[in-house]
């Protein structure tokens, strides 16, 4: 842990994994100690409390905001597929549709 000389604290980096990290939010946020009292259980710098709950908070509440009831809707990347698929589809109609018409104009001959 880290020693108090009177000049100065001198604490070792710690780095915290992912499960580690929702832990203390999980603290912060049921307010079972304050954040110098989390941050001195964990071995970090307040700040780094603080910065966990942050990004926490903020990627709750976008996950919330990307949510909507009912069935889950489809991604970005599936509705570009979609999309795109559907074009293909047309313009193959398309291009048909002109090869019928060149073909039946220019009479039944030979494609070449």
């Amino acid at each position: 842990m880290a020693s108090q000389n009177g000049a100065g604290k001198e604490r070792r980096r710690r780095r915290l994994s992912a499960q580690e990290k929702y832990q203390v939010w999980l603290e912060v946020v049921a307010r079972q100690a304050s954040q110098r009292e989390v941050a001195d259980r964990w071995g970090v710098d307040r700040s780094t409390v603080i910065k966990i709950s942050h990004v926490a908070k903020q990627a709750a509440l976008d996950g919330l905001a990307r949510s909507a009831p009912g069935r889950p809707g489809k991604s970005p990347t599936e509705r570009e597929l979609e999309a795109a698929k559907a074009e293909i589809a047309r313009l193959r109609e398309t291009v048909t549709e002109q090869a019928c018409e060149l073909h039946l104009y220019r009479g039944k001959g030979r494609w070449d």
